[in-house]
Protein backbone atom coordinates (compact mmCIF):
# COMPACT_ATOMS: atom_id res chain seq x y z
CA UNK A 1 0.00 0.00 0.00
CA UNK A 2 1.44 3.48 -0.85
CA UNK A 3 3.19 5.21 1.95
CA UNK A 4 1.09 8.67 1.77
CA UNK A 5 -2.21 6.51 2.46
CA UNK A 6 -0.81 3.98 5.42
CA UNK A 7 1.08 7.24 7.32
CA UNK A 8 -2.07 9.08 7.65
CA UNK A 9 -4.76 6.52 8.33
CA UNK A 10 -2.07 5.31 10.84
CA UNK A 11 -2.39 8.29 12.55
CA UNK A 12 -5.83 8.90 12.70
CA UNK A 13 -6.20 5.47 14.02
CA UNK A 14 -3.92 6.12 16.73
CA UNK A 15 -6.40 8.84 17.64
CA UNK A 16 -9.04 7.42 17.34
CA UNK A 17 -7.10 4.71 19.74
CA UNK A 18 -6.35 7.41 22.28
CA UNK A 19 -9.78 8.85 22.01
CA UNK A 20 -11.39 5.57 23.12
CA UNK A 21 -9.31 5.23 25.56
CA UNK A 22 -9.39 8.84 26.88
CA UNK A 23 -13.42 8.99 26.85
CA UNK A 24 -13.14 5.09 28.74
CA UNK A 25 -10.98 6.53 31.56
CA UNK A 26 -12.88 9.73 31.79
CA UNK A 27 -15.96 7.72 31.99
CA UNK A 28 -14.48 5.48 34.37
CA UNK A 29 -13.42 8.93 36.43
CA UNK A 30 -16.92 10.04 36.12
CA UNK A 31 -18.31 6.42 37.46
CA UNK A 32 -16.17 6.88 40.34
CA UNK A 33 -17.32 10.47 41.27
CA UNK A 34 -20.93 9.74 40.78
CA UNK A 35 -20.31 6.46 43.42
CA UNK A 36 -18.75 8.71 45.77
CA UNK A 37 -21.40 11.25 45.94
CA UNK A 38 -24.13 8.29 45.76
CA UNK A 39 -22.31 7.50 49.35
CA UNK A 40 -22.56 11.09 50.45
CA UNK A 41 -25.66 10.85 49.58
CA UNK A 42 -26.69 7.50 51.87
CA UNK A 43 -24.34 8.60 54.46
CA UNK A 44 -26.54 12.14 54.62
CA UNK A 45 -29.28 11.00 54.34
CA UNK A 46 -28.90 8.13 56.87
CA UNK A 47 -28.14 11.06 59.59
CA UNK A 48 -31.35 12.39 58.97
CA UNK A 49 -33.34 9.25 59.44
CA UNK A 50 -31.10 9.35 62.74
CA UNK A 51 -31.93 12.84 64.09
CA UNK A 52 -35.89 12.24 63.15
CA UNK A 53 -35.82 9.39 65.31
CA UNK A 54 -33.40 10.92 67.81
CA UNK A 55 -36.44 13.36 68.10
CA UNK A 56 -38.99 10.79 68.26
CA UNK A 57 -37.98 9.23 71.57
CA UNK A 58 -37.37 12.48 73.20
CA UNK A 59 -41.00 13.65 72.85
CA UNK A 60 -41.24 10.12 74.20
CA UNK A 61 -38.82 10.99 77.37
CA UNK A 62 -40.46 14.81 77.58
CA UNK A 63 -44.23 12.98 77.62
CA UNK A 64 -43.33 11.52 81.00
CA UNK A 65 -41.54 14.65 82.47
CA UNK A 66 -44.53 16.43 82.53
CA UNK A 67 -48.33 16.54 83.96
CA UNK A 68 -50.16 18.99 82.18
CA UNK A 69 -52.52 16.98 79.26
CA UNK A 70 -53.27 19.81 76.96
CA UNK A 71 -48.74 19.80 76.49
CA UNK A 72 -48.65 16.09 76.55
CA UNK A 73 -51.35 16.55 73.46
CA UNK A 74 -49.10 18.54 71.66
CA UNK A 75 -46.15 16.65 72.10
CA UNK A 76 -48.14 13.47 70.78
CA UNK A 77 -49.13 15.66 67.88
CA UNK A 78 -45.77 16.96 67.15
CA UNK A 79 -43.98 13.36 67.66
CA UNK A 80 -46.84 11.50 65.11
CA UNK A 81 -45.30 14.36 62.84
CA UNK A 82 -41.97 13.60 63.12
CA UNK A 83 -42.85 9.64 62.61
CA UNK A 84 -44.56 10.39 59.56
CA UNK A 85 -41.53 12.46 58.25
CA UNK A 86 -39.24 9.98 58.92
CA UNK A 87 -41.54 7.06 57.07
CA UNK A 88 -41.20 9.07 53.87
CA UNK A 89 -37.72 9.95 54.16
CA UNK A 90 -36.92 5.72 54.81
CA UNK A 91 -39.07 5.63 51.64
CA UNK A 92 -37.15 8.22 49.45
CA UNK A 93 -34.28 6.91 46.95
CA UNK A 94 -31.18 9.29 48.31
CA UNK A 95 -30.49 10.35 44.61
CA UNK A 96 -33.86 12.26 45.26
CA UNK A 97 -32.51 15.54 46.09
CA UNK A 98 -35.53 17.49 45.49
CA UNK A 99 -37.60 15.71 48.33
CA UNK A 100 -34.39 15.25 50.82
CA UNK A 101 -34.28 19.24 50.09
CA UNK A 102 -37.87 19.69 51.34
CA UNK A 103 -37.23 16.80 54.76
CA UNK A 104 -34.07 18.87 55.59
CA UNK A 105 -35.50 22.10 55.91
CA UNK A 106 -38.65 20.04 58.00
CA UNK A 107 -36.00 18.82 60.04
CA UNK A 108 -34.75 22.23 60.85
CA UNK A 109 -38.07 23.34 62.07
CA UNK A 110 -38.42 19.87 64.65
CA UNK A 111 -35.09 20.79 65.93
CA UNK A 112 -36.37 24.54 66.26
CA UNK A 113 -39.89 23.18 67.97
CA UNK A 114 -38.37 20.98 70.34
CA UNK A 115 -36.16 23.18 71.57
CA UNK A 116 -38.99 25.67 72.52
CA UNK A 117 -40.95 22.67 74.44
CA UNK A 118 -37.90 21.51 76.35
CA UNK A 119 -37.46 25.19 77.22
CA UNK A 120 -41.41 25.29 78.10
CA UNK A 121 -40.76 21.94 80.03
CA UNK A 122 -38.07 22.88 82.02
CA UNK A 123 -39.94 26.15 83.07
CA UNK A 124 -42.86 24.51 83.88
CA UNK A 125 -41.07 21.81 86.10
CA UNK A 126 -39.06 24.81 88.10
CA UNK A 127 -42.43 26.71 88.28
CA UNK A 128 -43.84 23.01 89.96
CA UNK A 129 -40.88 22.59 92.26
CA UNK A 130 -41.29 26.06 93.83
CA UNK A 131 -44.69 25.20 94.24
CA UNK A 132 -44.18 22.28 95.84
CA UNK A 133 -41.75 23.71 98.27
CA UNK A 134 -44.08 26.61 99.29
CA UNK A 135 -46.83 24.42 100.19
CA UNK A 136 -44.70 22.18 102.32
CA UNK A 137 -44.64 25.29 104.93
CA UNK A 138 -48.40 25.56 105.22
CA UNK A 139 -50.68 24.28 108.21
CA UNK A 140 -54.19 24.27 108.88
CA UNK A 141 -56.61 25.40 107.21
CA UNK A 142 -54.15 28.47 105.77
CA UNK A 143 -52.82 25.80 104.18
CA UNK A 144 -55.98 24.61 102.47
CA UNK A 145 -56.68 28.38 101.61
CA UNK A 146 -53.51 29.10 100.21
CA UNK A 147 -53.56 26.26 97.76
CA UNK A 148 -56.52 27.24 96.48
CA UNK A 149 -55.02 30.92 95.70
CA UNK A 150 -51.75 29.05 94.57
CA UNK A 151 -54.35 27.07 91.98
CA UNK A 152 -55.18 29.88 90.61
CA UNK A 153 -52.43 29.62 87.90
CA UNK A 154 -53.51 26.58 86.66
CA UNK A 155 -56.99 26.79 86.55
CA UNK A 156 -56.24 29.99 84.64
CA UNK A 157 -54.59 28.08 81.50
CA UNK A 158 -57.96 26.51 80.81
CA UNK A 159 -59.82 29.71 81.01
CA UNK A 160 -61.01 31.00 77.51
CA UNK A 161 -58.29 32.69 75.41
CA UNK A 162 -60.72 35.50 75.80
CA UNK A 163 -60.31 35.89 79.35
CA UNK A 164 -57.75 39.41 79.09
CA UNK A 165 -54.78 38.60 82.24
CA UNK A 166 -53.55 41.80 81.66
CA UNK A 167 -57.34 43.66 82.30
CA UNK A 168 -57.25 42.04 85.88
CA UNK A 169 -56.86 44.38 89.24
CA UNK A 170 -53.72 44.31 91.13
CA UNK A 171 -53.66 45.20 95.16
CA UNK A 172 -50.60 47.15 96.32
CA UNK A 173 -49.04 48.43 99.48
CA UNK A 174 -51.18 46.18 101.76
CA UNK A 175 -51.11 47.18 105.23
CA UNK A 176 -52.76 45.66 108.14
CA UNK A 177 -52.75 48.06 111.08
CA UNK A 178 -53.97 47.63 114.70
CA UNK A 179 -55.62 50.33 116.28
CA UNK A 180 -56.58 51.16 119.96
CA UNK A 181 -59.50 52.85 121.64
CA UNK A 182 -58.18 56.50 120.95
CA UNK A 183 -57.04 55.31 116.95
CA UNK A 184 -54.17 55.07 117.57
CA UNK A 185 -51.67 52.69 116.44
CA UNK A 186 -50.57 50.02 119.30
CA UNK A 187 -48.03 46.91 118.50
CA UNK A 188 -50.06 45.22 121.45
CA UNK A 189 -53.05 43.48 120.69
CA UNK A 190 -54.80 43.30 123.86
CA UNK A 191 -55.45 46.80 123.64
CA UNK A 192 -56.35 46.49 119.81
CA UNK A 193 -59.87 47.88 119.21
CA UNK A 194 -59.87 48.14 115.55
CA UNK A 195 -57.99 46.46 112.59
CA UNK A 196 -57.64 48.82 109.26
CA UNK A 197 -56.31 47.17 106.24
CA UNK A 198 -55.45 49.75 104.08
CA UNK A 199 -54.21 48.91 100.11
CA UNK A 200 -53.84 50.69 96.63
CA UNK A 201 -55.70 49.46 93.56
CA UNK A 202 -53.03 50.07 91.20
CA UNK A 203 -53.55 51.98 88.22
CA UNK A 204 -54.50 49.68 84.71
CA UNK A 205 -55.72 51.31 81.68
CA UNK A 206 -56.94 48.19 80.51
CA UNK A 207 -59.42 47.34 83.04
CA UNK A 208 -63.03 47.80 83.25
CA UNK A 209 -64.17 50.63 84.70
CA UNK A 210 -66.78 50.89 87.32
CA UNK A 211 -67.95 49.92 90.22
CA UNK A 212 -66.00 47.01 91.62
CA UNK A 213 -66.65 45.16 95.22
CA UNK A 214 -63.80 44.14 97.07
CA UNK A 215 -63.65 40.90 99.69
CA UNK A 216 -60.75 41.70 102.27
CA UNK A 217 -60.48 38.00 104.35
CA UNK A 218 -58.19 37.95 107.59
CA UNK A 219 -56.80 34.81 108.29
CA UNK A 220 -55.34 34.54 111.92
CA UNK A 221 -52.65 32.52 113.21
CA UNK A 222 -54.66 29.80 114.45
CA UNK A 223 -56.18 29.61 110.64
CA UNK A 224 -59.75 30.84 111.20
CA UNK A 225 -60.83 33.82 109.10
CA UNK A 226 -61.86 36.63 111.10
CA UNK A 227 -65.95 37.09 109.38
CA UNK A 228 -69.32 38.06 110.25
CA UNK A 229 -70.54 34.97 108.41
CA UNK A 230 -71.00 36.41 104.89
CA UNK A 231 -69.50 34.31 101.99
CA UNK A 232 -68.11 35.39 98.40
CA UNK A 233 -67.45 33.01 95.17
CA UNK A 234 -64.36 32.14 94.77
CA UNK A 235 -63.66 28.85 91.85
CA UNK A 236 -66.45 27.56 92.18
CA UNK A 237 -66.26 27.88 95.96
CA UNK A 238 -68.30 29.94 98.55
CA UNK A 239 -65.10 31.74 100.63
CA UNK A 240 -66.21 33.64 103.44
CA UNK A 241 -64.98 37.01 104.10
CA UNK A 242 -63.98 39.54 106.62
CA UNK A 243 -65.06 42.74 104.70
CA UNK A 244 -66.04 44.42 101.60
CA UNK A 245 -66.36 47.48 100.03
CA UNK A 246 -67.88 48.81 96.67
CA UNK A 247 -65.94 51.27 95.04
CA UNK A 248 -65.72 53.05 92.13
CA UNK A 249 -62.73 52.61 89.49
CA UNK A 250 -61.94 54.22 86.88
CA UNK A 251 -58.57 52.86 86.00
CA UNK A 252 -56.47 54.76 87.64
CA UNK A 253 -54.70 53.89 91.15
CA UNK A 254 -57.21 54.07 94.05
CA UNK A 255 -56.53 54.25 97.65
CA UNK A 256 -58.74 51.95 99.31
CA UNK A 257 -59.69 51.68 103.91
CA UNK A 258 -61.43 49.20 105.56
CA UNK A 259 -61.70 48.44 109.28
CA UNK A 260 -62.63 45.43 111.42
CA UNK A 261 -64.10 46.13 114.92
CA UNK A 262 -62.36 43.94 117.15
CA UNK A 263 -64.84 42.11 119.48
CA UNK A 264 -63.04 38.99 119.80
CA UNK A 265 -59.38 37.57 121.58
CA UNK A 266 -56.56 38.32 118.99
CA UNK A 267 -53.74 35.85 119.41
CA UNK A 268 -50.35 36.73 118.74
CA UNK A 269 -48.32 35.85 115.78
CA UNK A 270 -48.66 35.50 112.20
CA UNK A 271 -51.81 37.05 110.37
CA UNK A 272 -52.81 36.72 106.41
CA UNK A 273 -54.18 39.41 104.18
CA UNK A 274 -55.86 38.54 100.88
CA UNK A 275 -57.96 40.53 98.74
CA UNK A 276 -60.72 39.37 96.22
CA UNK A 277 -62.15 41.13 92.97
CA UNK A 278 -63.69 40.18 90.07
CA UNK A 279 -63.48 36.64 90.91
CA UNK A 280 -59.76 36.61 91.44
CA UNK A 281 -57.09 36.77 94.39
CA UNK A 282 -55.27 40.38 93.67
CA UNK A 283 -52.98 40.44 96.33
CA UNK A 284 -51.98 39.05 99.74
CA UNK A 285 -49.59 39.90 102.45
CA UNK A 286 -48.69 38.58 105.99
CA UNK A 287 -48.54 40.47 109.09
CA UNK A 288 -46.54 39.47 112.38
CA UNK A 289 -48.36 40.92 115.77
CA UNK A 290 -45.97 39.75 119.31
Amino acid sequence: MNKKIIIPLAFVVALLIGGIVYLAMSLDKQKQVNKDMQELAELDKKEMENEYEQFARQYSEMKTMINNDSIVAQLTQEQMKTQKLLEELKNLRASDAREITRLKKELATCRAVIRSYILEIDSLNRLNQNLTEENTRMKGQYEEATKQIEGLNADKQSLSEKVAIAAQLDATGISLTAKNKRGKTTEKLKKCKTLQVGFNIAKNVTAQSGVKTLYVRIATPTGSVLTKGGTFTYENKNLQYSMKKAVEYNGNETSVVMYWDVNEFLAEGTYHVSVFADGNMIGSRSFTFK
